[in-house]
């Protein structure tokens, strides 16, 4: 019997490639288009998400495989995700909406949908790929060298892993998808990637911020390691852990932001030796396969940042703590601290507090 799956397309061109390659596999494939946000929110701006020209490309995108397509609406789930985002900058932590978007309103709505179709999958143009680990689905690493995107999908609930398929997760590059999408006549095989927060283009929060009226734009100090004043910023919220640029106070040497206090608006800049921790704590835990209660890893603590060997320790209430081989710079509440092994994502949680020698 024909296996059912209901793909997500943004009206881009991994999407598109990931319906082509499930229908020509043999799966009654039914194409849904998510709008985000209700239209004219916060940009006018044709790459932010459910623009004119996604949804009219995702349209033609299905009407050229030949596959039903449908559009859906989830602004109001979606408007939670701007809400955290937002809040999240107030307590002087920096966020991950794509994660919490994934997780809370992309494959909830799709396994929703899905499960009204009675379609047996979900799938989407993510660069991932389901294996099999210990007799259960999990998630690994795309083949794509420099275009995995499995750290964004950690906070996907274990039990629906054997029910998502990855398909140009199994492609080798970029190049290929975009090959193939040109072999089918697809127009958005040369359509740029967009590489913005959806929600705010061109990387603009600050504008968010405004539009919010957040206490994140709160004028504050600016303090050396030590303390000692040194300068005032016209909000903590503009700052994230490790930045270098646009801190615009002159030090006489290259100076980072190592610390943002919500409470008291103080923003600490310091050296690069000052941004070392020697592992971290985070909370929210979710693991897609089982753990013990110690081992050894490898984590990521942003999406585009090289893995390193470190021990994970399971706290209690859905907490661990992670010891790092060597110090890593920028441990930054906020994003997510992400565990992998022997090529399989074990799982991970939001990074709470850096550690450094001494800390319990």
């Amino acid at each position: 019997m024909q296996k059912k799956v209901v793909v997500a397309i943004s009206g881009g061109v991994d999407s598109a490639v990931a319906a082509a390659l499930l229908r020509d596999a043999g799966y009654d494939v039914t194409a849904v288009f998510f709008c985000l946000q209700k239209e004219g929110t916060y940009s006018s701006n044709e790459r932010a998400c459910c623009s004119p020209q996604d949804a009219a490309d995702a349209r033609h995108i299905a009407a050229k495989l030949s596959i039903p397509y449908t559009a859906l609406s989830v602004s109001e789930d979606f408007e939670t995700i701007i809400d955290s985002f937002v809040e999240d900058y107030e307590n002087g932590r920096t966020p991950n909406p794509c994660i919490r978007c994934n997780e809370k309103v992309k494959f909830r709505r799709l396994f929703a949908l899905a499960d009204s179709l009675g379609a047996d999958y979900v799938a989407t143009g993510h660069y991932a790929r389901i294996i099999e680990h210990k007799g259960q689905a999990a998630i690994a690493p795309a083949r794509a060298v420099g275009k995995d995107q499995s750290y964004v999908l950690f906070s996907l609930p274990k039990e629906k892993l054997g029910r998502i398929l990855f398909p140009v997760g199994q492609l080798e590059n970029k190049h290929a998808v975009r090959r193939l999408a040109k072999d089918l006549g697809l127009d958005v095989h040369d359509k740029p990637d967009s590489q913005d927060i959806c929600f705010v283009p061109g990387g603009d929060y600050v504008n968010l911020l405004l539009v919010r009226g957040s206490p994140a734009l709160r004028a504050g100090d600016v303090v050396d390691s030590s303390g000692g004043v040194i300068g005032r910023h016209n909000g903590y919220g503009r700052f994230t852990i490790g930045q270098r640029r646009g801190v615009g106070i002159a030090t006489g040497e290259p100076a980072y932001v190592t610390d943002i206090n919500p409470q008291t608006a103080v923003v600490t800049i310091g050296t690069k030796k000052e941004l070392l921790a020697d592992g971290l704590k985070a909370d929210c835990a979710n693991w897609q396969v089982d753990v013990p209660a110690s081992f050894d890893a490898v984590v990521k603590i942003r999406y585009n940042s090289r893995g390193v060997p470190a021990t994970v320790q399971i706290g209690e209430n859905n907490t661990f703590e992670v010891r790092f081989n060597r110090p890593l710079e920028a441990v930054t509440p906020g994003q997510a601290a992400v565990v992998y092994s022997d090529e399989c994502l074990l799982g991970g949680g939001w990074i709470k507090e850096k550690l450094i020698s001494g800390d319990k």
